[in-house]
């Protein structure tokens, strides 16, 4: 057989066998004397160490530093065109050297894999337990059997944590599901109490509970009350016949008295000052309307404090205003000087019609006496 044909048969092996020799080849020409002494040069050029051992992240960072300052658009007074270019021509020699040498590391580890892969191990038919244990067929067997069970275990146990966790997260949703059950109850109670207190409200307006038996007149005190507590049934009789009145009730009462003084001193004041009013009397009402509105936001202080101990939110109160507190005593005003003028005219009408049946009185006395004469 030719060699041509040896060499055509062993393409491959011959391919394999070959490969190596011509990269150390390659590799011992690119690292012989006049190229080594050139990559020196090149790298003393750059600033880096001759010994080749920069990575190519370090030759750049160098070729980068030396193009500051020699580059001639740099701007720099080291700029030299000349120098910047063999800083270049070694900068692409490096670069060139550090690539083969990358290349033929490539290459041998791929000849190293392919090495690997060429050499198919013997015995086959051991190969059959998932590639588990080591020694003879019976002791990769035992070994293979104890992966088995150890891996089962672990399914297992990890199959019991997802349940445990499953089963936590249902309890998670059952007392979210209790707890929005009992938060929609007592809104339920809420609004059936809030319903309640308004229709008693809107009875009590419409005067409902106006017909029934005993209106004004004081509770009958019971003996008993078979709804309530004896001990706390005779605390209440105890508070009652003292005089006790709950805290809201007291500060309600309060307020309303408070604004009703006030109301009638303003009125008062508003009263003695003219229709229309002078200059002076302006000065005079706005003075007791700084001292009014003073008043009214002690007032508005109290109105919150109210409605924090009140228990039934129908009985809060709100903000008394300013301005509407002001117009009620302007009207109510004009309405007492309207009755006052109504009032002088109607006088005036009587004493006019009293004269009037005085002077026919004494017309008629005076004709009777001449008709008695004649």
């Amino acid at each position: 057989m030719s060699c041509w044909m040896l060499l055509r048969l062993h393409n491959g092996d011959l391919r394999r066998s070959l490969l190596p020799l011509c990269c150390s080849l390659s590799l011992r020409t690119l690292s012989s004397g006049a190229i080594s002494r050139s990559l020196r040069e090149n790298y003393r050029i750059l600033q880096l160490p001759d010994d080749g051992a920069s990575d190519p992240s370090e030759v750049k960072e160098a070729y980068l530093r030396m193009a500051k300052l020699y580059h001639p658009d740099s701007g720099a007074p080291t700029a030299d065109a000349a120098l910047f270019s063999q800083i270049e021509e070694a900068y692409r020699a490096v670069l060139a050297q550090q690539k083969s040498a990358s290349q033929y590391t490539r290459l041998m580890e791929e000849e190293e894999e392919d090495k690997v892969k060429g050499n198919a191990p013997q015995h086959r038919h051991y190969l059959s337990f998932e590639g588990i244990g080591s020694g003879t067929p019976s002791q990769r067997e035992r070994q293979y059997r104890q992966f088995r069970v150890d891996r089962a275990t672990d399914q297992v146990l990890e199959y019991r944590q997802k349940e445990m966790e499953k089963a936590a997260a249902d309890e998670g949703a059952m007392v979210t599901r209790d707890a929005r059950l009992r938060s929609k109850q007592i809104k339920i109670t809420q609004a059936v109490e809030r319903l309640v207190e308004d229709l008693i409200q809107e009875s009590m307006a419409r005067g409902d509970f106006q017909n029934l038996s005993g209106t004004g007149k004081p509770l009958n005190k019971f003996d008993h009350n078979p709804y309530m507590d004896p001990m706390t049934h005779n605390l209440n009789r105890i508070l009652i016949d003292n005089g006790y009145q709950p805290e809201w009730i007291v500060v309600q009462k309060e307020i309303r008295e408070t604004i009703a003084k006030m109301r009638e001193r303003l009125q008062e004041v508003r009263a003695r000052l003219g229709d229309p009013m002078r200059h002076s009397e302006t000065l005079q009402w706005k003075e007791h309307c700084a001292a009014f509105a003073d008043e009214l936001g002690k007032l508005n202080k109290k109105v919150d404090n109210f409605n924090l101990i009140v228990p039934l939110m129908s009985r809060q109160m709100v903000h008394y205003s300013l301005k509407r507190e002001l117009e009620k005593i302007l009207k109510t005003d004009q309405l007492l000087r309207q009755e006052k003028e109504r009032e002088k005219e109607r006088k005036r009408k009587e004493q006019m019609e009293t004269a009037r049946t005085s002077q026919h009185t004494r017309q008629g006395l005076i004709t009777w006496i001449q008709n008695l004469l004649n």
